[in-house]
């Protein structure tokens, strides 16, 4: 008989085909090959209370009027909250919904694990169910809770979790370094990242109609990711004017939606590049490889943002290597276990425009096939395997 894994996280997909990042949903539907898997995630405005998807029991937790539950789900709770304070005002209730739907799921199938991705809230409420019902618990943290979460209080909440935690995971040596540093040197945090289908996101995926579609006749640039402050889009727009100006045919593709998606649209216009920008929006995740197959040059300009948050892991990079895209991020400590300068992708300084725009200028068509390394390292088919038997 399997045993019964409950998984609770912030970032699921609200419904199929959604454009939510997937990464919790791929690990969990790899996992149930050898456990009966429910997900507990956060309702948001038209998704389902209860659903089954690929063999997994998905449950949404009420927290609040219908119409606002949109903490989690449409851009991550920290940049939600930080372009809406009011929203400061649904935590607590988030907290309560959270912990009542988990208690209630607890008492009804007995868990024998839980998986709490995030140590707040997820990590929170699982140690709660600890100390109720003594199910042993493992946490995953992706990064935003580390860095984005700062302050004494939050501290000794996360190093309660951690320290009452059957197993730690992180996703990256940055938030391993992070935790021992800031939180405990006596934890025992292991690394494995999420993971990429390396079948799917392959070269083999080119487009060459999305060129036609979208009149691009230069060199393709791509970003993808939620249009928030640590992902430091308004330098790659910055870098632009230099790009364009040692090519005009130079298009510059945007996939994601997010808080700052006004204001950069904005400023692409007052720096009158606005012709060589195209703002996709959030994209199905399912249609992501081919604009990643068929674009000439992946670039990733992260920043460390105001309160200290910034990248955990970054799984987009991933992919776009995988897909035999060219690859550019900046030098956060994040970035070290998937890029190797100048060998698997090119680093640049953060918050840098000039940088941006010189090393696309220098690269011409200057391709480092990084897939196979990749594939090593972040296939799912690897990935999925230690968090099964550390569950």
């Amino acid at each position: 008989m399997k045993k019964k894994l409950l998984v609770m996280a912030s970032t699921f997909p609200r419904w199929k085909n959604d454009t939510n990042p997937p990464f919790v949903y791929e690990l969990s539907r790899r996992l149930v090959k050898d456990f009966d898997v429910t997900v507990l995630a956060p309702s948001f405005p038209s998704s389902k209370k209860f659903e089954v998807m690929n063999e997994m029991k998905v449950y949404r937790f009420r927290y609040f009027i219908s119409k606002f539950e949109k903490l989690a789900g449409s851009g991550g709770i920290l940049p939600t909250l930080k372009k809406n304070k009011l929203y400061y005002f649904t935590v607590p209730f988030f907290f309560l919904g959270e912990y009542l739907a988990a208690r209630k799921l607890v008492k009804e199938k007995k868990f024998d694990v839980i998986h709490a991705h995030w140590i707040i809230p997820q990590g929170v409420v699982a140690y709660w169910l600890n100390k109720k019902f003594k199910i042993p618990y493992v946490v995953t943290t992706h990064g935003g809770d580390i860095f984005g979460l700062q302050g004494k209080i939050l501290t000794k909440i996360k190093k309660k979790v951690l320290k009452n935690a059957k197993k730690i995971t992180v996703v990256s040596s940055a938030i391993k370094k992070e935790i021992n540093e800031k939180i405990s040197k006596r934890l025992y945090v292991e690394i494995i990242p999420m993971g990429v289908d390396s079948k799917l996101f392959n070269p083999d995926k080119y487009d060459e109609s999305l060129k036609e579609k979208y009149r691009i006749n230069g060199p393709f640039l791509l970003f993808v990711g939620r249009l928030a402050e640590k992902k430091g889009v308004k330098y790659l727009i910055e870098a632009m004017p230099e790009i364009i100006k040692n090519n005009t045919k130079t298009k510059l593709m945007i996939i994601g939606s997010g808080p700052l998606e006004k204001e950069l649209k904005e400023l692409s216009k007052k720096l009158k590049v606005d012709k060589n920008i195209i703002f996709m929006g959030a994209i199905q995740n399912n249609e992501l490889p081919k604009y990643y197959a068929t674009a000439d040059i992946f670039i990733g300009p992260s920043i460390e943002a105001m309160g200290g948050d910034k990248e955990g892991f970054g799984l987009t990079f991933v992919e776009a290597g995988m897909s035999g895209c060219q690859i550019i991020a900046t030098d956060l400590n994040a970035m070290e276990d998937i890029i190797k300068n100048n060998k698997t992708g090119f680093i640049v300084k953060q918050k840098n425009s000039k940088e941006i725009s010189e090393k696309i200028n220098q690269l011409n068509g200057k391709r480092l096939n990084a897939r196979e390394k990749l594939i090593k390292k972040f296939d799912w088919r690897n990935t999925s395997e230690g968090y099964k038997k550390i569950l």
